[in-house]
């Protein structure tokens, strides 16, 4: 990453850790070799809080190596494509992955895309992969661990009525965008708003990010890529219903 684009890292998270009054578990062990971290969705618009609390995280971590993070086509469609290169993200595909291990990167990956990222209030707690596991199977092809990266209280900068599922699959959106949902929300300044408050900047509320770095998984000995991925899932919901069994919204 570029000296300008990680200084506007190194700044949303400086100002992320007195805002979002941050917390931080880092329970895996050194990290000897490049790595999958497969993280979770609060919400996913323009102020992505969960890639904030991430890049915080590995921080903490403290591993030198450049981190890949594969993103959703949409951005190379709307024309950003090149603005989140220089941040290291890479369009999501296997040989996007594969080169960035081949060059000794590690890489992350937000397994639940749109679904996880764009998830009504009542689901702000869980882990939606929607049935992927594309990322397990990358995993066992390189060789590589997958670190799990959980954050709790991104999905409370703002409220989401409801993930709009029936709208992307009405207007054609699943199909033009791979997008499955198209959010009605509240936020500020905006008030409610359906779709574009994820292409417009809001002021996100003060919600309390705790995150965990969760120890490194392989698979097991004839394990599929099916049963890793949903062993991947289960260990992060496991870790998030830890996170929120007592959680206040917006408080922690």
């Amino acid at each position: 990453m570029d000296t300008v684009p990680r200084r506007l890292v190194d700044l949303s998270v400086a100002f992320a850790r007195r805002y979002n009054r941050m917390t931080i578990d880092v329970r895996c062990e050194k990290l000897d070799g490049p790595v999958l971290f497969v993280a979770n969705h609060g919400f996913g618009g323009v102020i992505d809080l969960n890639v904030v609390a991430f890049a915080a995280a590995y921080k903490k971590i403290g591993d030198d190596r450049d981190v890949v993070s594969l993103t959703h086509e949409i951005a190379w469609k709307l024309g950003v494509g090149r603005l989140v290169e220089m941040f290291d993200g890479r369009k999501a595909g296997h040989d996007s992955a594969m080169n960035a291990f081949s060059d000794g990167a590690h890489v992350l990956v937000f397994p639940g895309g749109d679904v996880d990222a764009l998830k009504a209030w009542p689901d702000r707690n869980k882990v939606l992969f929607s049935g992927r596991t594309g990322f397990a199977r990358l995993a066992m092809e390189a060789g590589v661990p997958i670190v799990p990266v959980v954050t709790a209280g991104a999905g409370e900068s703002l409220y989401v009525l409801d993930s709009g599922e029936r709208i992307a699959r009405k207007t054609g959106l699943s199909k033009l965008l791979r997008l499955k949902t198209f959010p009605i929300t509240i936020s500020i300044p905006w008030g409610v708003n359906v779709g574009v408050v994820g292409l417009l900047p809001y002021l996100p509320l003060p919600t309390k990010l705790v995150t965990t770095v969760l120890p490194q998984m392989r698979p097991t000995d004839d394990e599929t890529a099916e049963h890793y991925a949903d062993r991947v899932r289960t260990t992060m919901q496991n870790e998030l219903d830890a996170l929120t069994e007592r959680r206040t919204p917006l408080i922690g």
